[in-house]
């Protein structure tokens, strides 16, 4: 895992929380203190909350099962995007789908929906509707790719879900709860962090900051995946030998026979 430089952290503003005046109370054990109005957190605090949260999402990755990214605001998207594009891994950057986990089956009818159009625009069946019917379904898809396109491959409920201000994914973060899904998150200064399973103290405003703080949690995923290829590769080896060893019995045995 890459090492945490308190350095890098303070260049990208981790450490600014919000207004004294904002603050939620049950953040007080990662606030460092106060200046010029501006709760400041404790960064050594984040360093170790970072590495716990990059084991367990290394974990998690290696397993097989997917990590959701979450996030809606404007700061956040293009980065949450890319960075879990970069690890293959579902996302949530427009509105959050009412439901998405608690009523997984609906949503994958509506991702198979999509599916289903993207067939008829191949087997041709789709040039023979009308012109207003096209016109419905192709606004149809495109309203499904906005909302639901990044989670296509996601066919199963995710094994954690890592987001990025917990008081505006409120939504997501109650589903995650009811289903028992950990939940990561980077938590500012006004927010509440008793139902977040990993609490990541940091500046959930600033998109340096979230870009620094999803680099790392994103290198631990990268790290994960790449644990669960050398694991399967390796089992592959293993199981060879077993298989030549198999030929050659069988071979021994019916030189056996001929002798016979």
């Amino acid at each position: 895992m890459t090492n945490i430089e308190i350095k890098e952290l303070i260049e990208s503003g981790v450490h600014f929380g919000h207004l004294t005046r904002k603050w939620d109370p049950n953040m007080a054990p990662f606030i460092y203190t106060e200046r010029k109005g501006i709760h400041i957190i404790d960064l050594y605090k984040t360093v170790a909350k970072i590495d716990e949260a990059s084991k367990a999402l290394q974990k998690i990755a290696a397993s097989g099962r997917k990590i959701l990214y979450v996030a809606t605001k404007k700061q956040a998207k293009d980065i949450v995007s890319e960075k879990a594009e970069s690890v293959k891994m579902p996302y949530i950057t427009e509105r959050w789908p009412g439901g998405m986990l608690t009523n997984f089956v609906t949503i994958r009818k509506a991702v198979k929906k999509m599916g289903l159009i993207d067939r008829m625009k191949k087997d041709g069946s789709f040039e023979a509707l009308s012109k207003r019917e096209k016109l419905q379904i192709n606004r149809q898809r495109a309203k499904l790719e906005k909302n639901l396109g990044s989670i296509t491959d996601m066919t199963r409920l995710p094994g954690a879900i890592l987001v990025i201000d917990i008081k505006r994914e409120h939504i997501a973060i109650a589903e995650a709860q009811k289903l028992n899904i950990p939940i990561f998150a980077m938590v500012d200064t006004n927010s509440d962090p008793r139902a977040i399973d990993y609490v990541i103290p940091s500046n959930d405003d600033a998109s340096k900051s979230i870009e620094k703080i999803l680099s790392y949690l994103t290198n631990a995923v990268a790290d994960g995946l790449e644990d669960r290829k050398s694991n399967k590769e390796a089992a592959k080896v293993e199981a060879k030998p077993k298989v030549e060893k198999t030929v050659v019995e069988k071979n021994k045995a019916a030189t056996t026979e001929e002798e016979k």
